[in-house]
């Protein structure tokens, strides 16, 4: 992909949409679709949905923030693109950005979430940290436990890791990182007044599938000499993360979201330096 964020509107009103629950069971949806496109799978995904009100999320802006950041902190993850476009849902023309991304998959290999996975090859009375460890995942495990800690990713439950089986060569390997939406200030969703008093150092509940319910405590799951090693987050590369994105959401909205992830930057950085002198 050449661009991250178009701004230029598309006409994407070709595709077509598939509804998908959200886990916490209320009246909201995400839609995703996939097209093929010069001889490559792409999938598409909207930020929340309700049939009421239309897109009321931005998890699609979240995406591409967390892809710049990993891209700074020099972790591989999946490439996803900001699509500025009008789709049509139910008969109905929205405007709204779309996230896309392109399949990651190598031929021969054939996808199955971990959790799946796990409770097809654990061994008794083993748990899925230990699971990925004996597998050789741990780098992997400990830094997506990293970059959900500095982007507060409250949804990384068993499918939004996934694994990837090549039967006939026998290797397994994990995803690249993926689905970040669920991150930051998701839950503000178009509130001025609630991203305004949100607490960007707060513990709040999250899932995950390796760890516990709070991202903090699952840093102390990474053994010290274990700590990921990562390019450095820098105050310049504010810039980076949120460049063309003044057009999708409001100025105040785009600095909470910097602020959250540079205090949390900063904090993991104390905490590594406090494990590292002991």
């Amino acid at each position: 992909m050449d661009h991250k964020v178009v701004l230029e509107k598309q006409d994407m009103t070709h595709l077509s949409w598939s509804r998908i629950r959200r886990s916490s069971g209320t009246a909201g949806s995400f839609l995703k679709a996939q097209e093929e496109r010069a001889g490559s799978k792409y999938y598409y995904k909207l930020s929340d949905y309700d049939i009421v009100n239309g897109i009321v999320g931005h998890e699609t802006v979240n995406e591409i923030i967390v892809d710049r950041l990993l891209t700074i902190l020099g972790l591989p993850h999946l490439e996803y693109q900001l699509i500025h476009a009008d789709i049509c849902i139910e008969s109905q023309i929205i405007e709204t950005y779309v996230c896309a991304s392109e399949n990651f998959r190598q031929s021969g290999e054939q996808k199955l979430p971990l959790d799946i996975y796990y409770e097809l090859e654990k061994k008794s009375g083993e748990r899925p940290l230990a699971f990925c460890i004996r597998k050789g995942w741990e780098n992997y495990i400990y830094e997506m436990l990293v970059l959900d800690y500095l982007i507060l990713n409250r949804d990384r439950h068993g499918a939004n890791i996934e694994v990837l089986r090549d039967r006939k060569r026998k290797k397994d390997r994990l995803a690249p990182l993926f689905d970040h939406g669920l991150s930051l200030l998701f839950s503000c969703k178009n509130d001025p007044a609630a991203v305004q008093r949100f607490d960007v150092m707060k513990d709040r509940s999250v899932q995950c599938f390796v760890g516990s319910r709070s991202s903090l405590e699952n840093l102390s799951l990474i053994p010290e000499e274990k700590l990921p090693e990562l390019n450095a987050l820098k105050k310049s590369d504010k810039q980076i993360l949120l460049a063309d994105l003044e057009m999708v959401l409001p100025k105040e909205h785009l600095d909470k979201i910097w602020e959250m992830i540079w205090k949390r930057w900063e904090f993991y950085e104390d905490f590594c330096n406090q494990r590292r002198r002991r």
